[in-house]
């Protein structure tokens, strides 16, 4: 079969499509790209910018962020599971290495240990929040780091530790960029506040009860940015620029428990159907039963703004991508795991458990099976699609985690324009882009107060480097993160009022 309008045949847009997906978050040469359109409506997200010197961090933000790297703020599910002492710890250095933001900027504790900060603004104008968190996920003690995972040590360029990337740059970026601001006794022309939550790995409560606080001091934020997306190099295949990916929504998360029962026994006399055997059966089932393909608003713009720098076969499919819808969706479910998420619902089984023993019939068996929902599905349509896959009454289902999909923030307004023009300024080579963010993250919650979310990591990022993302190896180029300083600095200097 050929696609109309090009000369690529599907085996050809497979083996190209393949390599799309998870590639939507990292470095390559430049090329000739489309610039965004100047904004129009607002004055904020082109000119109209207060003169300062620029701020761009140096080798003292460097060395807050190693310090900060270095204590082990590991969040663990359970009350008594996370050792309370390294988040102290993070939060007192945290105080001596941005001594001015403690001074001019309110501080609000939320429970225990996460960070709510307030700085005042020249106007009334509708506050914006930036978002990161203090917490970063277990090192487990047989992967095969090849540095200290917290010894922040700075080899070929890179400082490598766990947290660089999530989310501790991201945090020591704001902070950084705060700072630098103050000492020039700039003040931002609305209010900024800093959201640091401490159990955002765990889906903790912090970030709800950030947001509680922000609705009784009766906040409504103009817009809310968290970690997410990057600047994308190598992301499509023949795509030259990289893609500066901003996430304006998530899929959601749910957890499903699978349970079956029955008598056990020994197990020299094992009865035929028994609680492990109907798992099994359950998860075959599954396998077999995918959710249906679907192209969301978003990935489709994704695929237009990209059309003018794909190979040639590529750029009238992904120009005409709203039209072609059905041929894209095939393409994408048949280059592999990584594209298919992008347009369907995606379950995985996680965790088996059955007898305690080599030589015991288990009486109970359960299978965890989690789901990451694309706009367009909900919890109850996915648990009750689990439901007619299994087609066997005789196991229990119980939805332990539910999560819907985020809405979809605006991306041809204003605040979208000031983050896409920003990356055109520090990464001129680079090409912004709404995506929709397969990951979860504390920004979902501040949907309740807030219309326009946004997921944006500036950081410039390597496939490698996406992979050591609650992996091993995790790192950040220091180049990288003092253009990340940069970049939350011209956004916090060219809000308007």
């Amino acid at each position: 079969m050929r696609i109309r309008g090009c000369g690529a045949t599907s085996r050809q847009t497979r083996r190209l499509v393949s390599e799309i997906s998870v590639s939507l978050t990292t470095p390559s040469t430049g090329h000739e790209r489309v610039r965004p359109a100047k904004c129009e409506t607002h004055p904020g997200c082109r000119a109209s910018v207060r003169p300062v010197a620029h701020v761009s961090g140096g080798s003292a933000d460097v060395e807050k962020l190693r310090r900060l790297v270095r204590i082990p703020t590991v969040s663990l599910a359970g009350e008594t599971a996370t050792d309370p002492a390294p988040f102290e710890e993070f939060i007192s250095a945290l105080a001596e290495s941005f001594p001015l933001l403690h001074d001019q900027l309110t501080l609000h504790r939320v429970l225990d240990h996460s960070l709510l900060f307030r700085w005042a603004g020249r106007s009334a104008g509708d506050p914006v929040v930036l978002m990161a968190h203090i917490d970063v996920v277990p090192v487990e003690e047989s992967a095969p780091w090849q540095r200290p995972p917290f010894g922040a040590e700075i080899h070929d360029g890179a400082i490598w530790g766990r947290g660089t990337l999530d989310d501790k740059g991201s945090l020591v970026g704001i902070c950084a960029a705060v700072e630098g601001l103050l000492e020039q006794d700039f003040a931002p022309a609305r209010d900024i506040w800093l959201s640091f939550g401490a159990r955002e790995e765990i889906s903790g409560p912090d970030a709800v009860a950030a947001v509680a606080e922000l609705r009784r001091r009766e906040v409504t934020p103009w817009f809310v940015l968290d970690e997410g997306g990057a600047i994308a190099h190598e992301a499509f295949p023949g795509v030259r620029p990289p893609l500066a990916v901003i996430g304006v929504c998530e899929k959601g998360t749910t957890t499903i428990e699978l349970r079956a029962e029955g008598r056990g026994g020994h197990s020299s006399t094992p009865a035929p159907n028994g609680p492990t055997a109907r798992i099994a059966r359950a998860v075959v089932r599954l396998e077999k039963r995918q959710f249906s393909p679907a192209l969301t608003e978003p990935t489709l713009e994704l695929l237009t703004r990209i059309a003018p720098h794909a190979p040639a076969a590529l750029r009238p499919v992904f120009a005409n991508a709203r039209r072609l819808q059905p041929v894209l969706k095939r393409a994408l479910l048949a280059a592999g795991a990584e594209p298919a998420a992008l347009v369907r619902t995606t379950m995985a089984v996680t965790t088996l458990s059955g007898s305690p023993a080599h030589n015991v019939i288990a009486s109970r068996a359960t299978a965890a099976l989690n789901l990451r929902i694309l706009l367009g599905d909900t919890v109850a349509s996915v648990t009750e699609h689990v439901r007619k896959a299994i087609a066997d009454d005789s196991i229990a289902l119980e939805v332990v985690d539910a999560n819907e999909p985020s809405a979809v923030s605006p991306y041809d307004d204003p605040a979208f324009e000031l983050l896409a023009s920003t990356i055109d300024e520090v990464f001129d080579d680079a090409v912004p882009t709404p995506y929709v963010m397969m990951a979860a993250t504390d920004s979902r919650f501040f949907t309740a107060i807030c219309p326009r979310v946004y997921r944006f990591t500036p950081f410039r990022m390597t496939k490698g480097q996406r992979e050591s993302i609650h992996g091993y190896d995790e790192h950040i180029g220091v180049d990288a993160f003092l253009a990340g300083v940069r970049w939350y600095a011209r956004v916090i200097e060219r809000l308007p009022q």
